[in-house]
């Protein structure tokens, strides 16, 4: 657990406003990277898949 002076000390971090431009260039390089990679592999979506598969329970 932390303590009240990290809390504080992060708080203060993620409000000022050069966490905001960082926080926004991080955006646009994982949206420019993920926009190459959907061009290099032609454009289309891969096929949805579920995450979670649930199973019935099986008789005792």
């Amino acid at each position: 657990m932390q303590s009240d002076d990290f809390e504080k000390a992060y708080g203060d971090f993620i409000d000022r406003p050069e966490y905001d431009e960082a926080q926004g260039d991080l955006f646009r390089i994982v949206r420019i990277s993920f926009k190459a990679g959907w061009e290099s592999a032609g454009g289309n979506p891969p096929p949805s898949q579920p995450v979670v598969r649930l199973l019935p329970k099986e008789p005792t």
